[in-house]
């Protein structure tokens, strides 16, 4: 009885505040298991783990040696942590910055959204078509001015003919990425960073690479045409899928861009709804 009164007693000194802290950590140790899960990251992470659980092994074995070497391990950790994680902790305080402090909308008018979108499927079917290699960037939420600013400005209105143009093999911007921005091509012969990810098929190209690279660092939507097969494919968040027609591509852009206008609120919307809120609670 000595101890269901210490739970019960223990209960009852529970604050909401402490709740809340629980919940809040929880949440932010969900959050960051799905940001690294199925990455190097993941494995890193359970190589730390096992180092802290051998730490007390080897204590109570008199492992002098492991535990001191384990120990100084542990020391620097911190400061190898931030260097292992850096591309994990760059997308999560991205991805932090776009749920909580972003008001850019994107793409916010249907019309104008379907437009695009089928200018760019359209290109991308003829591109397929003729099997010309090319690699086009829809931004949204992530600002990829650094990316932008590598190529040749363009500030065009997206169109089919003028996407086709780019890519005619020969031509100066043919090698570089093209970075469409709401409904304007911005800029075109953009270099982008590859991908460091060793566990990728040695059969993609560079283009492809690229496409796996930007998205692992960004929210963009990257459409590749593969210069050899033809075959089109589309990586976001770090995830490249491939052999799409015409019609699941236009149906999967439309979807992720109408997903993301649907869930996503700007800062000031987050706190008028707070205030709301607030004030009914009253």
């Amino acid at each position: 009885m000595e101890i269901l009164d210490i739970v019960v007693s223990s209960i009852k000194n529970i604050s909401i505040s402490s709740i809340m802290d629980i919940l809040v950590v929880s949440y932010i140790f969900y959050k960051g298991y799905v940001l690294i899960k199925e990455t190097r990251a993941e494995q890193l992470l359970k190589g730390i783990i096992l180092i802290i659980f051998l730490i007390p092994v080897s204590s109570f074995f008199n492992l002098t040696m492991l535990n001191w070497i384990l120990t100084k391990t542990i020391t620097i950790g911190v400061l190898s942590f931030i260097i292992i994680f850096q591309p994990e902790i760059r997308r999560a305080l991205e991805h932090l910055g776009r749920t909580a402090f972003n008001d850019k909308h994107l793409l916010e008018d249907e019309e104008t959204m379907e437009r695009v979108v089928t200018e760019i499927v359209n290109a991308v079917e003829n591109l397929s078509n003729e099997k010309t290699g090319s690699l086009i960037i829809i931004e949204q939420l992530t600002g990829l001015g650094d990316i932008v600013n590598t190529g040749t400005m363009l500030d065009a209105e997206v169109s089919s003919a003028l996407l086709e143009n780019i890519f005619v093999v020969n031509t100066p911007l043919h090698d570089g990425a093209t970075i469409i921005r709401n409904d304007r091509i911005v800029s075109a012969g953009c270099f982008l960073p590859l991908t460091s990810n060793q566990g990728i098929s040695k059969k993609l190209g560079t283009r492809h690479r690229a496409a796996i690279g930007i998205s692992e660092n960004s929210d963009a939507l990257i459409i590749v045409v593969s210069e050899e097969t033809g075959t089109i494919s589309l990586a976001v968040n770090g995830v490249l899928t491939r052999n799409y027609t015409k019609e699941k591509l236009k149906d999967i852009l439309i979807r992720i861009i109408r997903k993301r206008q649907s869930t996503k609120l700007t800062f000031r919307e987050q706190v008028r709804a707070w205030k709301k809120k607030i004030n009914s609670s009253k």
